[in-house]
């Protein structure tokens, strides 16, 4: 008989949270406009609304934090996190940044101009927002069975060679600075892109002379799906796969909240020295001097240690065996979940869920609002409030898919606390026909308006 996965660590702290009443969080909820972020966090039960910064470190990151050293410039912290990424990633340049979004701020502020194009697979929210508030355009050319919910594809992350050569063939190749791939790409369902896909895309990328930067925040989980799905690589290590992944890459932004298992943390990593030059002089108008750049020596180190322990085999899949066990369960509810499972998350797929709620009522924010109610569980819309609205038109973007997102922070929560989510969400299924209206918008952001925007009952 094979056994089952068991995490691969030990409890050695607890931290109390409090059941609340379904009278409070009614009351809470419309106190918050109906935006789960402007929630208190005791005022949530289980909280998946994300998995950046709210993992566990371990006793080894913390005995690092330890052993930080502050100095301003020079501080043997930055060399040993200088050593990991390069050893892990094979970058030789990189700088340190406050977390994902900043890295991208200071290689955007250098690579990306008006007019620009940006083709990759389903950019997240913050690298579309980078994008578009310089006036450029992102271009999604992800595979078109990413967006069947209930299509089985071991790698939906992947990118579609012909929209990419469509995109970079019709335009100016001065007007195309970089293609992007996310690893693994979450607005997509937290879906892995294989390792012949990244061939081929660096195939393309060679032949237009266009570089390639990975957003990287969850490069090992996409490692570890490639070991588990793709022939060839059922032997090799994570770290011998992670080494071969970004072979194909020019540069990478990374937030470290996720993969890396820290609360606060990114980089920049690149192998031109003339690009780390120029992004030297955004890091330090933007973050900091070059060698700490928004980051404490505490912190760097805890990154350090986080990116080894984040590409070990054993904790990799205990932690996705998790997130699988927490989709399994909602499937035997019946709820209508993104298939195969993503690395860090399930995706619910508000669509299919509420399909009597129209679109522009906000499916998956409204299904994200009943669940809270139900549980006190906080996921997040990853559906039209997150895609916003058009920077020409103003109109609201609708996109094809309408998830409900319930990401799992890492080495946080046992499995009993996955079954009362499922059990939670099985509740809203079975009443899912009680629920007679969604949500409008009250106030909004020019852009990222997911984040603050203000809603009501229709």
């Amino acid at each position: 008989m094979k056994l089952p996965y068991a995490e691969s660590h030990k409890i050695k702290m607890v931290e109390n949270i409090r059941k609340s009443t379904r009278e409070e969080r009614i009351k809470w909820i419309s106190e918050a406009r109906y935006n789960l972020f402007n929630l208190k966090s005791e005022q949530v039960f289980i909280d998946l609304l994300t998995d950046s910064g709210t993992g566990a470190m371990s006793d080894r990151q913390w005995a690092e934090m330890m052993l930080g050293d502050e100095s301003y410039a020079g501080a043997s912290s930055y060399y040993k996190l200088k050593n990991a990424i390069q050893e892990i990633t094979g970058f030789e340049y990189f700088l340190p940044t406050h977390q994902g979004r900043a890295a991208e701020n200071v290689l955007f502020s250098v690579l990306v101009k008006k007019g620009d194009f940006i083709p990759g697979n389903s950019h997240f929210d913050t690298t579309k927002g980078h994008i578009e508030f310089r006036k450029a355009t992102a271009v999604d050319c992800t595979i078109d069975e990413a967006f069947d919910t209930t299509k089985e594809h071991p790698f939906k992350g992947n990118i579609d060679l012909d929209k990419l050569e469509f995109v970079l063939d019709s335009n100016p190749r001065e007007h195309i600075p970089m293609i992007v791939v996310t690893l693994t790409c979450n607005t997509a369902g937290g879906q892995p892109v294989s390792m012949q896909n990244l061939k081929e895309v660096k195939r393309l990328a060679d032949q237009y002379k266009v570089p390639i930067v990975f957003d990287s925040a969850r490069f090992a989980e996409n490692a570890y799906f490639i070991k588990k799905r793709e022939k060839g690589y059922e032997n090799k290590s994570i770290r011998e796969i992670v080494s071969e992944m970004f072979s194909y890459a020019d540069a990478m932004t990374m937030s470290s909240k996720k993969d890396a298992i820290v609360n606060m943390g990114g980089f920049i990593a690149m192998r031109d020295p003339d690009l780390h030059r120029e992004a030297s002089t955004y890091n330090i108008m933007f973050e900091g001097f070059v060698t700490y750049g928004g980051m404490s020596g505490r912190d760097m180190n805890a990154l350090a240690q986080g990116l080894y322990e984040g590409t070990e085999f054993n904790y990799l899949e205990s932690r996705i065996g998790q997130v699988a066990l927490l989709g399994k369960r909602m499937q035997e509810f019946g709820v209508p979940v993104l298939v195969p499972f993503g690395g860090h998350a399930i995706f619910v797929d508000a669509k299919k869920f509420l399909d009597h709620i129209p679109q522009e009522q906000y499916q998956a924010q409204t299904l994200a609002i009943e669940l809270y109610l139900e549980g006190g569980v906080r996921g997040v819309e990853i559906g039209t409030l997150l895609a916003d609205r058009d920077p020409v038109t103003r109109e609201n973007r609708y996109p094809k898919l309408e998830l409900l997102r319930l990401a799992v922070p890492r080495r946080v929560y046992t499995n009993n606390h996955m079954d009362y989510v499922a059990t939670a969400l099985g509740n809203v299924y079975e009443r899912r026909h009680e629920i007679k209206r969604g949500l409008k918008i009250i106030e909004e952001a020019p852009i990222l308006r997911h984040f603050t925007v203000e809603l009501d009952r229709v």
